[in-house]
């Protein structure tokens, strides 16, 4: 939990800490600004002990920031038992589901009094003026709720056009570290210019009034950063932009005084960062110099090596220009990551070993770990309508899912995740080889000087591309098999064991490494632990 001093807080926002949660750090931030008080509190502390802390001194708001609709049963809880424990506060949610889908989750969640829709921080402010003041607040412009059993809409507030008239982000907990150097998120824009079919992104701020996709000027990101590198010693930056501002004459215009800024300011020298970013935008003379800028590591919602893929997506991309992207990090030197969907509504086992394929292509070479997961119909999403329309669309509110065409990819499907779960699970080996390599780029950026850097780079991509290479023979294999009638090959107990071999020799390869620098780095972070979700054993 995090709180301010001065007695009961007048709103209690309940989400997930984890990088912070800019969200609710600058809903936070703004209700300051505007003189009430706030806490934090992570709604993993659990039913019992959030409504054991709200029941002795409720505040007038409760407001829980949903992220993924597969939460909303957690939320659900802790509402249940505040309300089970007498706190009549107000209670309100808000996310990108929940302004959506909000008849859904008015429906679900009968604890509530109200959805907040869209960009929250002006409407929660107004909300809670109105309770305040002990008087009605059915009328403020943002909102959804039940009024006598129907669900009903105030009219909608305009989403805000100048972002850097918010505050910075309240940020009352210890960042977060990668070996040793702290790590914060911030945003440089919101909003989305494109309209990928399985992302409610753009249409959470296309159905909203005012522009769509806004951006902060350089020079006031450069500030923000600046004032989290003195406050809390940041040295690694996290955009969180669902897309970095690189498009077009004006993005390069805006990027170029970023990057030129982050020389001057001396952060080029001092400090990375990682952005997010469509595959078209990676062209080498742009990159080059956000390299030289500092970037160390670039995400791509790559989703598909198949061109029917794309095309289901809406990615408006092709194949050939996500493989251009690719060519041009490795080149450059930049380290990247990528989501990528290998099963979709159009898949069929051809497909399957497609995206395998343009996998093996991309980290076969062991440049990153491979991994891959199901598109997932969430509310809001134009996919999710034209599944529904197709009689497809399958599960419920928090669990949505989809048949595929050929019934036989729905089995199919279900014993691979089994099968693969040790790579390609978020605690899996692909996922810890990963971490290992944003240490490593890490290190090389922030420590040049390291012992064994390149010895111990080479071995890393070795196993990199061994476990990479392990992961695609099952699935080629177990696919075509599958076809024939033959399960044999999704076996679950032969993939603990691959896993359990390399993630040993990940272990002892990684921690040699740390081992041999313990110094530089203990020097260099002034912490005295350096720690990662691979050092120590763990049970699946």
């Amino acid at each position: 939990m995090a709180s301010l001093p001065g007695g009961r807080a007048d709103v209690v926002l309940i989400g997930y800490q984890d990088q912070g949660n800019l969200g609710m750090g600058y809903l936070a931030a703004t209700l300051l600004e505007h003189g009430r008080t706030v806490e934090l509190i992570d709604v993993r502390d659990g039913p019992a002990r959030i409504a054991a802390r709200l029941r002795a001194d409720p505040p007038l708001v409760v407001g829980f920031s949903l992220i993924f609709q597969f939460f909303l049963p957690q939320f659900r809880r802790v509402a249940a038992q505040l309300r089970r424990a007498g706190v009549t506060s107000h209670f309100t949610i808000g996310g990108h589901y929940p302004s959506l889908c909000h008849d859904e989750v008015l429906r679900q969640f009968p604890e509530l009094d109200s959805v907040v829709r869209y960009e929250g921080e002006v409407t929660l402010v107004d909300l809670v003026d109105r309770i305040a003041a002990g008087g009605g607040w059915h009328d403020t412009p943002g909102l959804a709720y039940l009024r006598g059993g129907q669900v009903t809409e105030s009219p909608p507030r305009a989403l805000i056009h100048d972002l850097d008239a918010l505050p910075f982000p309240y940020r009352p907990l210890e960042p977060e570290q990668i070996i040793g150097f702290p790590t914060l998120p911030l945003l440089a824009s919101r909003g989305c210019a494109r309209r990928c079919s399985f992302c409610s992104i753009h249409t959470f701020y296309r159905t909203a009034p005012g522009k769509v996709v806004r951006v902060r000027r350089a020079e006031k990101v450069i500030e923000e950063m600046l004032e989290l590198e003195q406050r809390h010693g940041a040295r690694i930056f996290l955009f969180q932009d669902d897309d970095f501002p690189l498009w077009g004459r004006a993005g390069r215009k805006w990027v170029d005084e970023l990057a030129d800024r982050m020389h001057e300011t001396g952060l080029a020298a001092r400090a990375v960062w990682k952005i997010s970013c469509r595959a078209e935008y990676v062209e080498p003379e742009l990159f080059a110099k956000l390299r030289d800028a500092g970037l160390f590591l670039v995400y791509m919602g790559i989703e598909s090596g198949v061109e029917s893929g794309l095309e289901i997506l809406h990615k408006q991309m092709t194949v050939e220009q996500n493989l251009a992207a690719v060519r041009t990090l490795k080149q450059l030197g930049i380290w990247f990551s990528y989501g990528f969907m290998a099963f979709d509504p159009s898949s069929t086992f051809a497909s399957v070993r497609q995206n395998i394929a343009f996998l093996r292509e991309i980290v076969g070479d062991g440049y990153a770990a491979a991994t891959f997961c199901r598109m997932l119909p969430y509310g809001g999403t134009p996919i999710r309508d034209r599944l529904a329309m197709e009689g497809r669309l399958r599960g419920d509110v928090t669990h949505p899912d989809y048949d595929f065409l050929d019934p036989r990819l729905n089995e199919y499907y279900r014993l691979l995740r089994r099968a693969a779960r040790v790579w390609i699970h978020d605690d899996g080996l692909s996922h810890e080889l990963n971490w290992a390599w944003d240490e490593l780029e890490t290190i090389r950026r922030l420590l040049p000087a390291a012992d064994g850097m390149a010895a111990y780079r080479t071995a890393l991509a070795a196993l990199t591309a061994e476990s990479n290479e392990q992961l695609f023979r099952l699935v080629e294999d177990s696919s075509a098999a599958f076809e024939r009638g033959d399960r044999s090959l999704l076996d679950p107990a032969a993939a603990q064991g691959q896993y359990e071999a390399s993630r040993i020799r990940l272990l002892d390869l990684r921690n040699g490494f740390i081992a041999g620098n313990l110094d530089v780095l203990l020097d260099a972070t002034s912490t005295a632990a350096i720690r990662g979700p691979v050092m120590a054993p763990q049970t699946h």
